[in-house]
């Protein structure tokens, strides 16, 4: 049976393509409460106080030394993100080669999904200066998400043919935004309701009970695609009896061999690994820097957050209808052109006024779903027939979360410079060069490479 865009795909029902958006709904909780907003000024005052900077900050050097290493409190969040992205380049390869041995896909993801979704809620117990533990937590929740998205995605190329996909990516995006948007919301009525001035235990208290509402948002949801999505075997999952497990690790070494079969894909692959990384590192370090560097208070970044949420819904639906007309490349790169404006309006951006950041906000918003969710679909059409899940795999390295240079060198410029400005400026070269590295994918001749249908636009 075909499982990739050419002619003969059968098309997903409403009720299937509805439990496929909705894990978009579910695991948007954790990018969104966690990851965006609470997570990183949260896991940075445990590390504070475990430095000792809450008890007396004149003599803190604001240093904390993780088996032995010295680490400014500051940059110990972004170099976690990147050593669970060091992690998950060894992890998701594997989880998509296993997904395509499979002949049942739900199982896997919801393994993943609750594994991630456990290890969040378990976010309650990083009290006191239990840095150590949220850093473990953090780790495993987001390999855990990654892993989980991994198969998700390797579903699209199932769900529809070449000229729908990006029409279909972009819903399910834009309903992750919606579901994530909704999620913060409440969260933002907790703490604007409890949060009392001068009371930075309480702060922190409810970061931490955010946090855990995260993890209880994406287990409950996940029922949904559990329940809607049919299972779809791949032209490389196996009727014979074996163990799934160990004819992964095999298939994915025939796979990284026979990727040079297809230079084209991975040459996408190379350019959306840099310009991802660079949106990926706005998305995981924005609430850092608006709290440590500009100085605002955690209500004004969670509205915020939720501009660039409700504003990236519709974001995602217009970038969508706009490919439709231009094709998925060339609106990516018009993104990633407001990418760059946006990156460099963040350097001037002044402290302790929240305006400005919310309407830098409201720009990330508008680009933010549509260049993601047109590069999810626009590699969709690269991929081999049977390979979608190994090959989401690595696409999924630098995806929702999981990018690793970025925050490896915006931690680096901090503690070199001591400024986030710097930091978030220097992220302008990923952009720049993600773009030109895109520019220069002959598209249509790597679809036709991969054994695909091109679209009619692109």
């Amino acid at each position: 049976m075909a499982v990739t865009g050419t002619h003969d795909i059968v098309p997903a029902g409403k009720r299937e393509l509805r439990g496929w958006y909705f894990y978009d709904w579910a695991n948007s909780a954790f990018q969104t409460t966690v990851i965006t907003v609470f997570l990183g000024p949260f896991l940075t005052s445990v590390t504070e106080q475990a430095a000792g900077c809450a008890i007396d900050a004149d003599t803190c050097d604001g240093t904390v030394h993780p088996l032995g290493i010295p680490v400014a409190a500051g940059s110990y969040y972004p170099y976690l993100v990147s050593l669970s992205v060091l992690l998950t380049v060894f992890v998701l390869p594997i989880v998509g080669a296993v997904a395509d041995r499979a002949p049942r896909k739900k199982p896997l993801l919801a393994a993943a999904a609750f594994t991630g979704a456990a290890a969040t809620m378990a976010m309650g117990f990083v009290t006191g200066e239990r840095y150590l533990l949220g850093g473990v937590l953090f780790i495993i929740a987001n390999i855990s998400f990654g892993a989980a998205v991994v198969v998700y995605h390797s579903f699209l190329p199932q769900l529809a043919g070449p000229d729908d996909r990006d029409r279909i990516s972009s819903r399910g995006w834009a309903f992750g935004y919606l579901g994530g948007g909704l999620l913060l919301l409440l969260n933002l009525i907790v703490v604007m309701t409890l949060t009392e001035d001068g009371n930075a235990e309480k702060t922190l208290d409810l970061a931490r009970y955010c946090i855990v509402s995260a993890g209880v948002w994406w287990a409950a949801f996940t029922f949904v695609p559990l329940r809607l999505l049919r299972e779809h075997p791949s032209a490389s999952s196996t009727s014979e009896k074996g163990n799934i497990l160990t004819d992964g690790f095999r298939q994915l070494g025939h796979t990284v061999k026979g990727m040079r079969a297809y230079p084209l894909t991975l040459f996408f692959l190379g350019a959306f690994l840099v310009y991802n990384d660079g949106i990926q590192t706005v998305i995981t370090l924005a609430s850092q820097f608006g709290t440590e560097e500009l100085e605002l208070e955690q209500s004004a970044l969670i509205v915020t957050i939720l501009i660039v949420q409700f504003l990236a819904f519709g974001g995602a639906l217009l970038l969508g209808a706009l490919a439709a007309r231009i094709g998925a490349r060339k609106t990516i790169l018009i993104s990633l052109g407001l990418w760059l404006l946006v990156i460099i309006a963040a350097f001037w951006l002044p402290e302790g006024e929240p305006v400005p950041f919310m309407i830098l906000g409201a720009g990330i918003g508008l680009v933010l779903g549509g260049s993601q969710a047109l590069s999810r679909s626009l590699f969709a059409q690269l991929i081999p027939a049977g390979k979608e899940g190994e090959y989401f795999g690595f696409y999924e390295i630098s995806d929702k979360g999981t990018s690793w240079l970025g925050p490896l060198f915006f931690g680096l410029i901090f503690q070199l410079t001591d400024s986030y400005r710097i930091g978030i400026v220097s992220l302008v070269v990923f952009f720049l060069a993600g773009g030109i590295l895109l520019a220069l994918v002959p598209i249509r001749r790597a679809i036709l490479a991969a054994g695909n249908t091109p679209p009619k636009v692109l």
